[in-house]
């Protein structure tokens, strides 16, 4: 190894936001920060986490929610108008609406008998090869 062109490698604390921390090496002098280590990573520990930068989670619920209630006000409001509709038209059947002759059960439809499918005579086509050669 050439002397006098490798960094210093000393010893570093690495400290994460959740307050582990460890020590470990490295050409880096002082300590380190991060944000997610391997004992708050979802990957590792099979939990979610939600990484809120800059409040962009909230964001998003917040949006999501206006729109969740948009779509329910427009539902609701659909289902009005429809009953509306329902109860102007019913009205008007009623008044206009002979009785209606009681229905009656059908019965199953017989099923078709299938065709004889048909019968080549192999003599008629025997006399037509013999005449031909003739």
């Amino acid at each position: 190894m050439k002397a006098e062109i490798h960094p210093e490698y000393t010893k570093t604390t690495v400290k994460c936001v959740c307050g582990n921390s460890w020590e470990t090496r490295s050409t880096i002098s002082g300590d380190l920060q991060v944000d997610i280590c391997s004992a708050c990573h979802p990957f590792y520990t099979g939990k979610q986490k939600l990484v809120d930068t800059a409040g962009r989670v909230e964001r998003f619920r917040r949006r999501y929610e206006k729109v969740e209630k948009m779509k329910a006000d427009q539902a609701e409001k659909a289902a009005a108008e429809q009953a509306e509709k329902e109860a102007a038209t019913g009205a008007a059947e009623t008044t206009a609406k002979a009785p209606s002759k009681p229905v009656k059960a059908s019965e199953p439809k017989p099923k078709p008998k299938p065709k004889a499918a048909p019968v080549d005579a192999p003599e008629a086509s025997a006399e037509s090869t013999e005449s031909s050669e003739t």
